[in-house]
């Protein structure tokens, strides 16, 4: 896994082997910035289910201002704290080692907002439904933010899910980018 693009282009980022994890492929993270493209400058970017944060640090290399990371698993928190550690980011971003409720909550509690939401939870679980209600209740994306949702190609998003509305959806083999935002 490695950084594409921005101020750390071509780092290359430590990774959990195995199967515990499913690190967002090079192409579809490719296409997911290239999508988003000037939007990431200043904004305000979560990752939730950031994994080892290959998204979000992303994020963070091609111009977000604030970048927060959300995993409830503790080996994934070790290794991204590595990463940020590695590119001297640390003291730069928010990392939260907790459940994506928890955090929904937290972070709404906080009145904290955000302008790209990424969701990329373990495939056909339905973590990214319940996500996207809770974030439709919580208010923390901002009025023109956007929420990109990775699933698998079989998984059928909702068209509207409270206050958001499903915008665009891109296929990559066997898996699928979908884009939200405010109705």
């Amino acid at each position: 896994m490695r950084v594409i693009s921005g101020e750390f282009r071509g780092r290359k980022l430590e990774q959990i082997e195995g199967i515990e994890i499913r690190p967002t492929s090079d192409r579809v993270k490719e296409s997911l910035f290239n999508i988003l493209g000037t939007r990431l400058i200043d904004c305000a970017f979560l990752d939730l289910f950031a994994g080892t944060g290959g998204i979000g640090i992303e994020a963070y290399s091609r111009g977000a201002a604030r970048v927060v990371f959300i995993d409830e698993s503790a080996n994934s928190i070790k290794i991204l704290k590595k990463n940020l550690d590695k590119l001297n980011i640390s003291d730069k971003v928010e990392v939260f080692n907790t459940d994506y409720i928890n955090a929904i909550n937290k972070l709404s509690n906080e009145n904290k907002k955000f302008d790209v939401i990424f969701i990329d939870p373990p495939y056909l679980k339905g973590f990214e439904k319940n996500a996207l209600v809770h974030i439709s209740e919580s208010g923390m994306l901002t009025d023109n933010g956007i929420i990109v949702v990775e699933h698998d190609l079989t998984d059928k998003m909702p068209e509207i899910s409270g206050k958001l509305k499903l915008t665009r959806q891109n296929k990559y083999s066997k898996t699928m980018l979908s884009f939200y935002s405010l109705t």
